[in-house]
């Protein structure tokens, strides 16, 4: 959900709350599973089920923390990462699975192994000699359900090690323990079936517009050169690029099928970019030709002929639907073929627009710089066609920001929180948009950061505020990100981290005091003995470009 562990926990521990109703699960709720834990979003190499190398104090500050949030939002089952962490894999991991995950977390679920990933302690990983240890071994660490999808080996072969006292039954205790306490918690034992009467409430006009809601809020905007956005609507648009008629794209990977590229399965009523803009304009304002597919030209003569016909052209590439391993990418680099198309657009003189549909950063520094308004949709969903056309044409303000720092090169890229030695001495943050980056068709200015005090003590509370103000000519939404610099530490503290957002709308003209605190667990980090804590010495508040600093001291203020 981000590079940022901060946002992925806000972000992860209200989608729980959302599905399961805090932890109510009512009959139209869903229990949500955390996935996968923990460690697969950081493969050495950077494919999916590699391993993964890192220290207990990495994992407890950046990778574990999301897991927390959620499993104290009410998670109630856990999936197990398919990869491994410093030669462990993830599926007979005992410290994280039981000693971490059920111990110092106190989840009160169960953990249940993905796809044959007990089988492949033996038939891949080869940390088991046979099927049978590799049971032995995954149940120990502490999996208590077995998602094997074609026979029923585990459960013979844990039956007898539960019979040769290999398996203790206090262990299978556990797990069935933890499984019927799930299953009571859905009332399947009452009602085994989901209520047929809840189907009337999919696909409803409210959920089509919270989708297409969430999905114009969810839109960056990168850059807008000249206010060439939002488009006239009497403009003569030449939309173009292989995403722009397609709407798997805007899904990516379980959606439908597990690739989510079957372009003919999808729905037939949503609408694609062009063919919402076509609704929102008419045709007759509208000239579509593809020009090239994902690697390779198309129908390029008759494309920059239509291009050189039109006032703009709105030029939309990106990827296929993808997910897992057949997503692996030896570069993160746009293919050639579109780049080069791209370049074809851009020499017609006519002003582009560049739409990303992606799952992923797609590194488009080679045109970035020669286009005058650059959108990013990372997988918009159903209606993502139409939120797109509604911020091109201005019915949608864009408000989005970006999670992740968009990258200028496949290699070397440095996170938004990077570290003081990663910017000293030739090194430095420069990727082609930072994390947070995202314009607006109006424009926030930031005044008034006040702290409530200049000391405190790690345990009094910090209130913060700062004003923002819409200063231009139409309603927007602004997201007010506010980071916290502890500037000196016996561990290297990051250049600034994320500790709170909040997202406003303002009229044009109007102000709004924005408040929020700061406390223990905002100050503090994973220190040297893999244990939480706080150090005195300063701190620098920082929202937008204002920033104050303020000293964490011992009681008394000494």
């Amino acid at each position: 959900m981000g590079e940022d562990p901060y946002l992925v926990s806000e972000l992860g521990s209200t989608y729980v709350k959302a599905m399961q109703e805090n932890n109510l699960v009512p009959k139209d709720r869903f229990l949500a599973c955390l996935k996968h834990y923990v460690g697969y979003s950081f493969p050495f190499n950077g494919l999916d089920r590699t391993p993964a190398y890192m220290s207990e104090r990495t994992l407890r500050e950046f990778f574990l923390p999301p897991f927390e949030a959620a499993v104290k939002a009410g998670a109630l089952t856990v999936m197990v990462n398919s990869g491994e962490i410093d030669g462990i894999p993830g599926h007979a991991n005992f410290h994280l699975l039981t000693e971490v995950l059920k111990g110092e977390m106190r989840f009160q679920g169960f953990v249940v192994s993905d796809w044959e990933d007990i089988k492949r302690l033996f038939t891949r990983d080869r940390v088991a000699e046979s099927p049978k240890e590799a049971v032995f071994m995954a149940v120990m660490a502490g999996v208590d359900m077995s998602m094997v999808p074609t026979d029923l080996s585990f459960y013979d072969l844990l039956l007898e090690l539960v019979k040769e006292g290999s398996v203790p039954v206090s262990r299978i205790d556990d797990a069935v323990s933890r499984i019927l306490f799930v299953k009571m918690k859905l009332g399947l034992f009452e009602n085994a079936y989901p209520d047929k009467s809840f189907l009337s409430k999919f696909a409803t006009p409210e959920n089509t517009q919270a989708n297409l809601d969430a999905a114009r809020e969810s839109i960056v905007l990168l850059k807008n050169d000249k206010n060439i956005l939002p488009l006239g609507k009497d403009k003569k648009v030449f939309v173009t690029g292989p995403t722009a008629d397609m709407l798997s794209v805007l899904n990516g990977g379980w959606t439908v099928t597990w690739q989510g590229n079957e372009e003919s399965l999808m729905q037939s009523d949503k609408k694609t970019v062009v063919k919402a803009m076509i609704s929102e304009v008419s045709s007759k304002n509208i000239i579509y030709n593809p020009g090239c597919s994902f690697d390779k030209m198309l129908d390029v003569d008759n494309a920059v002929k239509s291009a050189k016909e039109s006032d703009v052209i709105v030029l939309c590439l990106g990827e296929p639907a993808y997910c897992e391993t057949p997503g692996n990418i030896n570069d993160l680099t746009l293919p050639k073929a579109q780049l080069d198309y791209a370049k074809m657009m851009i020499a017609t003189g006519k002003p582009v627009v560049l739409v990303m549909i992606e799952g992923r950063p797609r590194v488009i520094t080679e045109i970035a710089d020669k286009v005058d308004g650059i959108i990013v949709a990372f997988l918009p969903g159903m209606q993502g066609g139409v939120a797109i056309s509604d911020v091109l044409y201005g019915m949608t303000n864009p408000s989005g920001k970006l999670p992740i720092t968009y990258p200028k090169s496949p290699n070397a890229i440095t996170l938004y929180d990077y570290k003081p030695i990663e910017f000293f001495d030739g090194n430095g943050y420069n990727p082609l948009y930072p994390f947070g980056h995202g314009l607006s068709y109006t424009k926030f200015t930031y005044s008034d950061l006040k702290l409530s005090a200049d000391k405190i003590t790690e345990n009094e509370e910090l209130k913060v505020s700062v004003t923002v103000k819409n200063t231009g000519n139409v309603k927007g939404k602004e997201s007010v990100l506010r980071y916290l610099t502890d500037l000196f530490g016996t561990v290297s503290r990051p250049n600034k981290q994320l500790k709170g957002f909040d997202k406003i709308e303002l009229a044009p003209g109007e102000s709004k005091t924005v408040h929020f605190t700061l406390g223990y667990e905002h100050l503090s980090f994973i220190g040297a003995s893999n244990s939480r804590i706080v150090e005195l010495g300063e701190f620098v508040v920082t929202i937008g470009d204002l920033k104050s600093k303020f000293k964490l001291v011992f009681g008394g203020g000494k």
